[in-house]
């Protein structure tokens, strides 16, 4: 089977924001099974995200949606202290 990738491009308005949705994201590149591979990197506003997998489709798929609810915590993380504050 031929592997599958992804890349996922994600820009923002606010540098603080873009640093902690990166932050929080990252782990995810050292824990992945043999034959997934996840890179995320930030250059200034923007995030880029980097996915290939070996294994199958469902994976693939479900690591994207991962990554993605991910994303989605972290930015309500910090609007909801963005409130507060």
């Amino acid at each position: 089977m031929r592997g599958l990738e992804a890349e996922i491009r994600l820009d923002y308005a606010d540098l603080r924001v873009a640093k902690a949705v990166a932050d929080a994201v990252s782990p995810d590149n050292w824990k992945t099974p043999a034959g997934l591979m996840v890179k995320t990197r930030r250059r200034k506003n923007t995030i880029l995200t980097k996915i290939v997998c070996e294994g199958k489709p469902g994976t693939f798929l479900a690591t994207i949606d991962d990554l993605l609810s991910a994303v989605g915590v972290a930015e309500r993380t910090v609007q909801a202290a963005a409130r507060t504050s």
